[in-house]
């Protein structure tokens, strides 16, 4: 009954030793990978950091699908905010946004900050707006850069629900 006994006990200490050498095997690990990849060994076992939205993106046109211009995201007091820099349309450097109902109206379009006032939310951009210098409307906005790279730019009124989705892409500009 004594040699059951220890047998009984003995099991759960070999599996209490085997988690355990498992531990600090992650652990090496965890600290092999962080040397590798210069992440900090308490950042490994995190989920991945969302891809950044910063940086210049090419827009498309709704009806055409045609590239239609660059807007170049830009952080500033942990808030995006998005301007037009560069535009495919014919005699853009001279355009204003005449339909434009607020502080931006008759302000030249290349340079026109579009986006403004997103902040970080889980993994998307929102709070702020997106305006459209077609028409001057202004919408509230929601950015999120998707698996493959592309950024989700949703303007909306009210909820996300009554709205529309362009994905931009990465500007690459020919060399």
């Amino acid at each position: 009954m004594a040699r059951a006994a220890r047998a009984t006990l003995a099991l759960p200490a070999l599996a209490l030793a085997t988690c355990a050498l498992a531990t600090l095997a992650l652990l090496a690990f965890g600290r092999t990978l962080a040397a590798a990849t210069g992440v900090p060994a308490s950042h490994t076992a995190q989920t991945a950091q969302p891809i950044s939205p910063l940086g210049q993106w090419e827009t498309f046109d709704d009806h055409t699908g045609k590239a239609r211009g660059v807007v170049e995201i830009y952080a500033t007091n942990d808030a995006l905010f998005g301007r037009i820099v560069q535009s495919f349309t014919p005699g853009a450097e001279q355009q204003r946004c005449e339909m434009c109902s607020d502080e931006r109206k008759d302000r030249p379009i290349l340079g026109l900050i579009i986006i403004r006032n997103l902040r970080h939310s889980d993994d998307e951009w929102s709070g702020g707006d997106i305006l459209d210098p077609d028409n001057g409307r202004v919408y509230r906005c929601r950015l999120k850069v998707d698996p493959n790279g592309g950024l989700e730019v949703r303007g909306y009124f009210g909820f996300s629900l009554l709205g529309r989705t362009q994905v931009w892409h990465r500007w690459k500009p020919a060399s």
